[in-house]
């Protein structure tokens, strides 16, 4: 995925605005309305009607921080878990958009070992939080 031709979104603020509630919202047959939490989602699943409309990792950042986000004791696939942009795993994700029901997901690669995992998440609005973000790693 290349992120420089998506818009960066660096606030929380920009993101609420991107996925406000559009009053043509409707159902559709998305296999993403269940991921709440972060779900695998393999390419051969990915829903065709979805497409990317923006990037929450900075391309100037060499390796976006690992550290998580959870002041309430949620864990990384809680469906409560917040979204802070500066924090593992949104600061690797790209924002979806659905072309017939117009809800958002968020989108990454998990890589580890021998495996890669692409993992998506409805983006609840309610859950974006604006949180101090760690030093990010510059290119060396």
């Amino acid at each position: 995925m290349n992120h420089k031709a998506l818009p960066l979104i660096t606030q929380s603020d920009e993101l609420l605005a991107l996925t406000a509630p559009k009053p043509e919202q409707r159902d559709c047959s998305c296999t993403l309305k269940n991921a709440t939490g972060w779900s695998s989602v393999s390419e051969t699943d990915w829903p065709k009607q979805l497409h990317a409309v923006a990037s929450l990792q900075d391309p100037e950042v060499y390796e976006p921080s690992f550290e998580e986000y959870h002041p309430s004791g949620t864990r990384y696939d809680s469906p409560q878990a917040p979204i802070a942009l500066g924090f593992f795993p949104s600061n690797r994700c790209t924002v979806y958009a659905c072309s017939q029901c117009h809800r958002y997901a968020l989108r990454y690669t998990e890589f580890g070992g021998y495996y890669v995992d692409p993992r998506a998440r409805l983006l609840n609005p309610l859950l974006i939080v604006q949180a101090a973000a760690p030093k990010p790693a510059k290119e060396p």
